[in-house]
């Protein structure tokens, strides 16, 4: 019996060459769980988001979850104030990595029109900021950008060489 070491047509199509980091990086941009954090008027924006108008489902982040413990994404929408501000961070600390932040509206990115004593100029003063959405408050499509921005972010983001990285540190030598 000869074996066949040749071009099978059968097959074309059915296979897909890619990186293993390309692999996990497109599920995990496309299946972002967000966090809301609706604190002021932008919470009804980030509402219209998830409704059969504006579609967020298309990219995979319909589920919105109350939980920190099952969300990536915190979407602060609104204005933080300092005794809010302890919650908001106590939240992000909950979540489990990888995890990202968008700071919807200008009251979440620099405080907006509230220059007082009550109100933190920025929710970048206590977590880490992926994206930040302009407008009081931003239209929906606004936040859908966003979105695509951070799942552009995602794509890029190396995951193995990070692993690799940590593997010494964990004490596994192998």
């Amino acid at each position: 019996m000869q074996s066949e070491y040749a071009y099978d047509s059968k097959i074309e199509g059915d296979v897909i060459v890619t990186r293993v980091d390309a692999a996990l990086n497109w599920f995990r941009a496309n299946s972002v769980w967000p966090m809301p954090m609706g604190l002021a008027c932008c919470a009804i924006e980030l509402m219209a988001v998830g409704a059969s108008r504006f579609d967020i489902s298309r990219f995979g982040s319909e589920v919105m979850r109350f939980s920190p413990r099952q969300s990536d994404c915190m979407i602060v929408a609104g204005t933080v104030t300092y005794k809010m501000a302890a919650c908001v961070k106590r939240i992000y600390d909950q979540m489990s990595e990888p995890k990202w932040v968008i700071a919807m509206g200008a009251c979440a990115s620099t405080g907006g029109m509230y220059r007082s004593y009550a109100t933190l100029q920025g929710v970048d003063n206590i977590i880490p900021v992926d994206v930040y959405v302009s407008g009081c408050p931003p239209r929906p499509e606004a936040v859908l950008d966003a979105l695509m921005k951070l799942q552009g972010k995602i794509k890029k983001e190396p995951v193995l060489q990070d692993l690799v990285a940590l593997k010494p540190l964990l004490g596994q030598n192998q």
